[in-house]
């Protein structure tokens, strides 16, 4: 049978028409479209669907998307759309439609990865009845488990990102101070730390405490960021411009080191709750463009530094992956668990 998965954010789509044989998967058509050249979604799939090379003729669609989604329905954060499984079901001509949050699509994901997919940080002991984690830096922190409920395995959200950012050095102590002090707020997520942003807000607090000189061309880039809100979109991304000098630029460098160091230590923790011994899987947007820091640096060091119970960690499966259409092949999953 063919299915439909598709990846919405609020600058770019991506749509993918798949075959599905006995838990066997082919990608037959995909195509990224600017996502704010259309009115809204429906539009779009019929211009994917005419020019899929062989006849397109999908029952069962899920669409992972960039932002809450209640009742099937969802209102993209950065793009005027409002959408409605049934709606669009009915539009298309489908028989089902699934919205779900795209980190939850990651969740479905990582079940058809292969180790092709994956760069393995710690083997540990694997047991297939225990939960999986997910985490994810990218614009936030995303986080998320599954449960292997009667052979088949059921993905939930979280929303541990906005737990409280703990520091454990007096550096990090520092840079919370400097956080509050910043935005005038009274608490600290963890988030603001371990994401694209907090990238720039480690390297901003660097900076500002001269603990590091900042290099005239990378000061450049973020000064600039910093000064163009409201059209940043337009500008280089500071946080990749900070990860990509980190082997170069002695204040990229010291910003990459805290921010590994908070990344692991975040990973630990939701371990530490789930006890995740069917794998913790790290995925994300930040993760994929710093592999080589953070399969080389002090990530799986702060993961495991959990004092007495450290040694429970040693044992759970920890996997980087590699594969960023992750979220479009959890989508075309979930289409076929609903199909």
């Amino acid at each position: 049978m063919q299915l439909l998965a598709g990846d919405i954010g609020g600058t770019k789509t991506i749509l993918r028409l798949v075959q599905s044989n006995s838990n066997a998967r082919e990608t037959l058509h995909e195509q990224r479209f600017v996502s704010g050249d259309y009115a809204d979604l429906v539009p779009m799939v019929k211009d994917f669907l005419a020019t899929a090379p062989i006849a397109a003729h999908p029952q069962t669609a899920c669409f992972a998307i960039a932002g809450p989604v209640v009742n099937n329905r969802s209102q993209l954060t950065n793009l005027a759309w409002s959408l409605e499984g049934d709606r669009i079901a009915d539009e298309l001509g489908l028989t089902k439609v699934e919205l779900i949050n795209d980190f939850a699509a990651v969740g479905y994901g990582v079940l058809g990865l292969t180790s092709d997919d994956l760069c393995t940080l710690q083997t540990g002991i694997q047991n297939d009845k225990a939960p999986i984690a997910i985490i994810g830096a990218g614009t936030g922190l995303g986080q998320g488990f599954l449960i292997n409920y009667g052979g088949q395995y059921q993905v939930f959200p979280s929303e541990g990102g906005h737990a409280d950012f703990a520091p454990r050095s007096e550096l990090e102590f520092q840079l919370l101070h400097y956080l509050l002090e910043k935005h005038s707020i009274s608490r600290v997520s963890v988030e603001r730390v371990v994401s694209g942003q907090g990238i720039v807000s480690i390297y901003q607090f660097l900076r500002d405490r001269n603990f590091v000189t900042e290099s005239e061309e990378l000061g450049h880039i973020v000064r600039n960021w910093e000064q163009g809100a409201g059209h940043r979109s337009e500008l280089p991304d500071p946080a990749a411009a900070i990860s990509k000098a980190a082997t170069t630029d002695r204040l990229a460098g010291r910003t990459m080191d805290i921010f590994i160091d908070a990344y692991g230590a975040a990973a630990g923790n939701l371990a530490l709750k789930l006890l995740p011994y069917g794998g913790l899987y790290v995925a994300g947007g930040v993760t994929a463009k710093n592999m080589p820091l953070i399969r080389d640096g002090s990530f799986l060091s702060a993961f495991c530094h959990k004092g007495r119970m450290s040694p429970l960690l040693d044992n759970v499966p920890v996997h980087l992956v590699t594969n960023q259409s992750v979220g479009l092949i959890g989508a075309a999953l979930r289409a076929e668990q609903i199909a």
